[in-house]
């Protein structure tokens, strides 16, 4: 399985989470680096504490799910 097929199913198990508060996430591109870039959309496209969500939530998930994910990017 290719590493943007890992993430999108690892992303798949997180949404439920930003769903039930409004928002979603899509997934934009994964560099060769391990890089995942992200965009937040709904509620949580601009919600005030989105950063945190992106780090502290989805960027750990991902990294315990898909090993090869080094960091998430908000585009």
């Amino acid at each position: 399985m290719m590493l943007k097929e890992k993430v999108e199913k690892a992303l798949e198990e997180i949404r439920p989470a930003l769903q039930a508060d409004g928002g979603d996430v899509e997934l934009v591109d994964v560099t060769e680096e391990g890089v995942v870039k992200l965009r937040l959309t709904g509620a949580c496209g601009h919600c005030p504490m989105s950063n945190y969500t992106l780090k502290q939530g989805i960027e750990q998930r991902l990294k315990e799910k898909v090993s090869e994910v080094k960091s998430v990017e908000q585009v």
